[in-house]
């Protein structure tokens, strides 16, 4: 492998890959479109339609899906930007225009997902359906829609961990990716007469861990004990994966005033809450089942 990357090159030199020139976007009629929304923009499509796919093996109308869709998408952008605006406030509390500023990116996953989740509980309430019956219908095409969106992340050079030389290591060029994201460690690594940091490509192990829960709830549909377990073995099974993976990467939201990252607190929350959810129903399912009639 080469010692000097262009500025838009991608390497997994362990794996043989090196991708020259790879763009970030492409021009319509002088209008430029960044890859990392249409890659969102595809995940958001293949959720949505697996979403109502599992909604017609539920005997729902799949209309309800779609009809959903359009506030979750709304809503969910709003909220992904809130959680990122709330916890780099010392970034945007002096340019508050920048807020607004989506195409320099700052979504955050978990606040789009929580957002979802209200705007689902908000629409079962007024369309007076079962909110655990739906989000179980739901969340396969969600975690779906998170695999391929983090490819956006690749395209724009962006969710990475630290420094590593394992099998799956990832170069890039130290003029492609944001100064704040490459720690004093990562740095410290950059070899002598080298332009480019050598990463984890902790983007690629979310979109691989995500496929793996995927295929655990689809296997497990068909045996769920109840509604609404479906979710909690997304919350559990995202939160483990987010958990690790969030601890590796260099571009972490942190609680305010303290160094603890937001979204790791909030992944080891979720799979508590999974955890002693899924196991309090169950064991009131089994004393209702033991009782007397």
């Amino acid at each position: 492998m080469q010692e000097i990357m262009n500025a838009g090159d991608i390497a997994f030199p362990h794996l043989g890959i090196y991708l020259n020139d790879v763009p970030k976007g492409f021009s319509v009629f002088g209008f430029q479109i960044a890859f990392y929304g249409v890659i969102i923009g595809v995940g958001v499509l293949c959720g949505v339609l697996l979403a109502a796919y599992m909604a017609g093996l539920e005997e729902m109308d799949p209309d309800v899906i779609w009809d959903f869709a359009i506030y979750a998408i709304i809503f969910s952008i709003i909220g992904a930007r809130l959680y990122y605006v709330v916890f780099r406030w010392d970034v945007y509390r002096d340019h508050l225009l920048e807020v607004f500023n989506l195409r320099n990116g700052g979504l955050a996953i978990y606040g789009g997902v929580i957002a979802a989740f209200l705007t689902l509980f908000v629409y079962t309430r007024v369309k007076k359906q079962s909110f655990l019956r739906m989000v179980d219908v739901c969340v396969p095409g969600l975690i779906l829609g998170q695999a391929i969106g983090r490819w956006g992340n690749f395209m724009n050079r962006e969710v990475f961990g630290g420094y590593t030389d394992n099998f799956v290591a990832m170069r890039l060029p130290v003029e492609a990716v944001r100064s704040r994201d490459i720690t004093e460690s990562v740095a410290s690594h950059i070899a002598a007469g080298a332009n480019y940091i050598q990463v984890h490509p902790t983007f690629l192990y979310e979109s691989l861990w995500n496929l793996l829960v995927l295929a655990l709830m689809l296997v497990y549909r068909r045996h769920k004990k109840f509604q609404g377990e479906i979710w909690l073995l997304y919350l559990g099974g995202y939160g483990m994966g987010r958990f690790w993976i969030e601890g590796i990467r260099t571009d972490q939201l942190y609680l305010t005033g303290t160094t603890i990252p937001v979204s790791q607190l909030l992944a080891i929350i979720c799979v508590a809450v999974a955890v002693i959810a899924d196991i309090v129903v169950r064991v009131r399912l089994r004393r209702r089942s033991e009782t007397p009639a």
